[in-house]
């Protein structure tokens, strides 16, 4: 049962953002030609801008619920063993993954206190855990 694991530390939860945030950034770049090509000759007017901007949102959205729907684990996650999973050890679903994500944000634009809360909280919860009924669990080694 998933509510047997240990939550992670900071530091696993930290080397896994940094591990997604690479693949994220090569996937933004590569995801991001269209608009370069379109956009080169001239410059973008504030509503084309607004539309790139949403585009990038959507895409870091799918990659992260499109990993944690199916199966729990972003490639990162998967590289130092973490899963997520709701509170009561279930996987998540889109309206969790929706929530989750938006929360995050907010632990991320509150200058990281949301992720910081994480070496404070006794259960090792993040804002974003704990308003969206998820956490994070360390897998045994196989």
């Amino acid at each position: 049962m998933t509510t047997d694991f240990p939550p992670p530390g900071f530091l696993r939860r930290l080397g896994a953002m940094a591990y997604d945030g690479l693949l994220l950034l090569a996937l933004l770049m590569m995801l991001s030609y269209p608009y370069v090509w379109l956009t080169a000759s001239d410059k973008p007017v504030l509503f084309v801008k607004t539309l790139y901007q949403l585009y990038l949102l959507a895409i870091c959205f799918l990659f992260y619920a499109g990993f944690w729907i199916r199966g729990g684990q972003t490639l990162g996650m998967r590289a130092w063993r973490l899963k997520l999973v709701a509170q009561n050890g279930a996987p998540i679903g889109w309206a969790i993954a929706v929530k989750r994500f938006a929360l995050a944000w907010i632990s991320l634009l509150c200058l990281g206190l949301g992720f910081l809360w994480i070496l404070f909280n006794q259960d090792k919860l993040a804002w974003h855990d704990r308003w969206s009924g998820t956490r994070l669990i360390l897998l045994p080694r196989t």
